[in-house]
């Protein structure tokens, strides 16, 4: 056998003997093209500079400054946004990125608006204006008469809020009328005080439903301070997210 064969035969017999190399090699070409439409680079280019190895060409996005700046992203903003901006700052678009993260703070800010509302009209619903609905309120409950009057309202806008599912009186066995209990006049009082703050029925809605889950107006204050919590986390995560945001356009 020639020098030649022998190297050939020799060859093959490695690759055989390590059929995970040629695996290996096959993710890697499987993988790098996906890897390169996440962050918007072509992937003729990054294969080439993947394949080179460590720290030969490797592309910014890729790096470690790349990941350290989208985990910074991530805790503020999520990451369906977080990965978008990162995406649109490595295809260039970065008014795209920015306009990205003021959609973020302004959902910040309307949510810390919610919780403010909802505040102001549990604060409308303490001690003294839990003794107007006691008197509202006989041992079987209020009639939708009474009730409007109370609050300053038509029935007519009682009844469009049992549609939109903000109260659940029942009906008299024998008129048929609406009966509204102490829970009733609960949750009109704090639909009311939210329609005046300019809610509409559909927001104020799942508010509702999370006051009767919770059991009433104390646990639901339990719930506010830990909502209160997470808004002013996610406010100073959207902070230092900006910051490394900006060092890594200065660094590009």
């Amino acid at each position: 056998m020639t020098q030649v064969a022998a190297g050939q035969a020799a060859v093959a017999r490695s690759r055989r003997a390590h059929p995970r190399r040629r695996n290996a090699a096959r993710t890697v070409q499987r993988t790098v093209p996906a890897t390169c439409r996440a962050g918007g680079l072509s992937d003729d280019r990054d294969r080439q500079r993947v394949h080179d190895g460590p720290g030969r060409g490797r592309p910014r996005h890729l790096g470690h400054a790349h990941s350290r700046r989208l985990l910074a992203l991530l805790p503020g903003h999520g990451h369906p946004v977080a990965t978008s901006v990162m995406r649109a700052v490595n295809q260039g678009a970065v008014d795209e990125a920015f306009r990205l993260i003021d959609e973020s703070h302004a959902q910040l800010s309307d949510d810390r608006r919610t919780l403010q509302a909802v505040e102001r009209a549990l604060r409308g619903l303490e001690p003294t204006a839990a003794s107007h609905s006691d008197t509202a309120s006989g041992p079987d409950g209020t009639f939708i008469g009474p009730l409007a009057e109370q609050l300053g309202i038509r029935p007519a806008t009682l009844r469009k809020w049992e549609h939109a599912g903000l109260v659940r009186p029942r009906r008299d066995s024998r008129t048929g009328y609406r009966v509204y209990d102490k829970a009733d006049v609960r949750d009109a009082r704090l639909a009311h005080q939210l329609r005046r703050g300019g809610y509409l029925l559909e927001q104020i809605a799942p508010l509702i439903a999370q006051v009767r889950t919770a059991g009433g107006l104390e646990p639901l204050e339990a719930a506010l301070g830990d909502w209160r919590g997470r808004l002013s986390a996610r406010g100073r995560a959207m902070l230092a997210g900006a910051a490394e945001l900006e060092a890594y356009l200065r660094e590009r």
